[in-house]
């Protein structure tokens, strides 16, 4: 089963992703070059530029994996808690968001109406970055007067998500689609 961007475990499964092809692609350069050396008893021949332009796909998976060789995804604890108390907002977890400087790991995200909530375990991830640069994308996308907050703190991000759920129990449901475009502009912001 394959783990769809947006779902824990998914951070994991991009790093062994990542590895896997890297290892493939690096093993058929090799392949590919030692069978034009032994044809050809030179390293001057069409197979040596063939691997050397194989080389490219190959380095470009082994820099997606040491990118996110560092960063964790969400606990299954935390997954399970935020389920629970959060069953009528939309939720998103284990995200890498790729900003302009660095790469902000997001344990959980939760959408509801104007408001968008995120948690992050990671002391690297810069709240205020991580925020502004989903906040600078929705109004990229013309998603006007969202509020974006990011915690390191649980306690208080979980707080926030009872309150977001609470609320939305007491009013009609907003657009569930305007939710899930919104989730969908951050996973464009995500690796």
């Amino acid at each position: 089963m394959k783990i769809e961007k947006g779902q824990p475990g998914y951070i994991k499964g991009q790093k062994r992703r990542y590895l896997i092809w890297a290892i493939a692609e690096f093993a058929v350069v090799t392949a590919v070059f030692i069978l034009g050396y032994v044809q050809t008893k030179s390293k001057n021949n069409l197979f040596t530029v063939i691997a050397a332009v194989g080389c490219l796909p190959a380095a470009k998976m082994l820099v997606e994996f040491i990118v996110l060789y560092p960063h964790r995804g969400i606990d299954d604890e935390k997954y399970l808690e935020i389920e629970a108390r959060a069953p009528l907002i939309l939720r998103v977890y284990d995200l890498a968001l790729s900003g302009a400087q660095k790469i902000m790991p997001v344990d959980a995200i939760v959408i509801s109406g104007n408001v968008v909530c995120g948690y992050t375990s990671s002391p690297k991830t810069d709240e205020t970055i991580a925020a502004q640069s989903i906040k600078k994308a929705l109004e990229d996308n013309r998603y006007e007067k969202m509020t974006v907050k990011i915690f390191h703190n649980y306690a208080k991000f979980l707080s926030r998500v009872e309150g977001m759920n609470s609320i939305a129990s007491v009013e009609q449901p907003e657009d569930l689609k305007r939710e899930q475009n919104i989730r969908n502009i951050i996973f464009h912001l995500s690796m």
